[in-house]
Formats: C-alpha cells, structure tokens, sequence
C-alpha cells in the first residue's frame, strides 16, 4: 500500500512541520540518536567491506558496504528520530508550504546537526575502544577493520585536500548526490503504508548512494573520527612501511597518510564536513523538496495550499 504521490509530498511538509516545532532539548536527543544510528551503518560498512576489494574487486566492495549501510537511516526513519539531512529537505518543504518559518528551520538545523555530532563522534569512541583495538592499544598496529577505518578517513579527505579548489568543489558535488538520494528514501519511506514498503523504500536509494561513493556529513561525522582515533592511537601507521615482495622496493603503508603527517580536526572540517554539509543542504532542500514542490503545489488539498 502506497500513498500517492501529491499525498506523499503533503505529508512531508507536515512532518516538516512537526520537526520544525520540537523543542532544542528533543532536537539534541533525537539528533543524537541518529548521529548512532547513521554511526552503526557505517561501522557495519567499515566491518564488513575491510579487504573485501582485494579479492572480489572494487565495485564489490563497495556493493557490500552500500548494502549494509541503510540501517542507520531505517533506525532513524521508523523510530522517529531527528537526521539532518533529512531536515534539510523537510524543512524548506514546510516553509515552501507555509506551514513554518526560516528562523525555526536554522534552529532545527543548528541543533539536530550539534546532536547528530556528538552521537556519530560517541560511536566513533566506542568503536576504537571496543571492536577495533579490544583496548590493546600496546602493539604498534591495529586490527584489520581499524585499517580500514583508516583508509576510509584518508581517502575522504586526501585527494579532496591535494585537488585543491576542484577537490573542494568535488566534495561539494558529492554532497549534493548524497542528500538527493537520501531525501529521494525519506520521500519512499512516507510513501509506503505499511513496515516491508519503508523498509525498501529507504534501502535501495541509501544502498545506491553509499555503492556510487557519495558524501554524506552525519556518516563522515563517524568515518572521519574514527579513522583520525586509530591513527592517533596508533602513531606508528604514519610511519609504516610495506615492502614489495617481488621488487623489494619499500614503500609507505598509506602515502597520503604520511605525507600529511597524520589527520587532524581541520582536515576533517576543510576538506569535507564543511564543503559536503553545503552539498547536502543543495541536494536535499534544491534538487528534492524545491522540485516536488513545484511539480504537486498546483494539487494540494485546499488545506495544504500556501495562504
């Protein structure tokens, strides 16, 4: 069972609405929660694509890390919790509508972006103290999931970092992808009436984004944490090196990595967070609530029409 599309859109800007309305205390928890939510997706990512690349090929890896991500986004959508991407599209739809105000959308905004933060970078914590290390923090390298958070991080922010302007503006373009396909899930999971339809509906959209390798910034506030606690826990990667076994020739274990001396908080924020939180915001509020605005607003019930 499916509502139709105007219906969908209606009640978007109703949920819009609601979300626009809820007190800062709700917006930090419930921004909270999701911040875990998206976190466990993609630790589930982290975990199960390490070194999956290197015996079935790349586009397998990340088909198998693009399938299991979603159930971040599924936790959030069907218990009610607050996401920013998410509200980055349902927010200027209410607006749109006139069902709220800009001044209450920033709000939304700041807050549930602060609480999603805090939740992805608690997680993050958890996973370097827990499955990544088991607290062993003594040898000089991690396990094989850790490595992988590692890797993931550096190549999030690395080539973004060496292109420059382009590599700023790539982030950006990748943001942009993300929240479309995000928002596209969001639409999909208030279509569907009944539990199996938002479960697909939110699935196949997120599963498609994470596989393409778009940016999303509540899932990178996870990645890029948690790959820059392993390396600082673990100095010795920045320094590691690998030798070719057949031309012995020794090289750094990540190249990035070592040229860079590390990761650091500004890295994080320059070369991502900032440019594809921009990303998301245009994707979510321009390419999806915009668009679906314009295509319904003409066949609104008289009770969902702009005064």
């Amino acid at each position: 069972m499916a509502n139709p599309p105007v219906m969908t859109v209606c009640l978007a800007g109703n949920a819009g609405k609601y979300k626009m309305g809820l007190p800062i205390g709700q917006l930090l928890l419930r921004g909270f929660m999701s911040g875990v939510y998206i976190a466990v997706g993609a630790a589930l990512a982290t975990v199960c694509g390490a070194e999956v690349a290197k015996f079935l090929g790349a586009g397998f890896g990340k088909l198998i890390t693009g399938a299991v991500f979603p159930v971040g986004l599924i936790l959030t959508v069907l218990t009610g919790m607050e996401l920013f991407t998410g509200d980055a599209m349902l927010g200027p739809l209410a607006v749109m509508m006139g069902k709220t105000g800009w001044g209450s959308v920033f709000r939304n905004w700041t807050f549930v972006y602060i609480g999603n933060l805090v939740g992805s970078v608690a997680w993050a914590y958890l996973m370097l103290i827990g499955p990544f290390s088991q607290g062993n923090f003594a040898g000089p390298d991690p396990n094989a999931f850790a490595l992988n958070a590692v890797g993931i991080a550096i190549a999030k922010t690395m080539p973004y970092k060496a292109a420059g302007m382009i590599g700023w503006w790539a982030a950006l373009a990748n943001g942009i992808g993300c929240n479309f396909l995000v928002n596209a899930a969001i639409l999909l999971a208030i279509t569907a009436k009944d539990f199996i339809g938002k479960f697909f509906g939110i699935w196949f959209p997120i599963m498609a984004f994470v596989s393409i390798g778009f940016e999303h910034c509540v899932a990178n506030m996870y990645f890029l944490p948690a790959g820059m606690f392993v390396v600082q826990s673990f100095p010795a990667l920045i320094t590691k090196t690998v030798t070719d076994p057949v031309t012995k020739v020794v090289t750094p274990w990540n190249a990035a990595l070592a040229k860079n001396a590390g990761l650091s908080w500004g890295d994080i924020w320059m070369y991502n967070l900032i440019p594809v939180t921009i990303g998301n915001i245009i994707g979510g509020m321009v390419f999806i609530g915009l668009v679906y605005f314009f295509c319904y607003k003409n066949e609104f019930p008289e009770e969902h029409r702009v005064k």
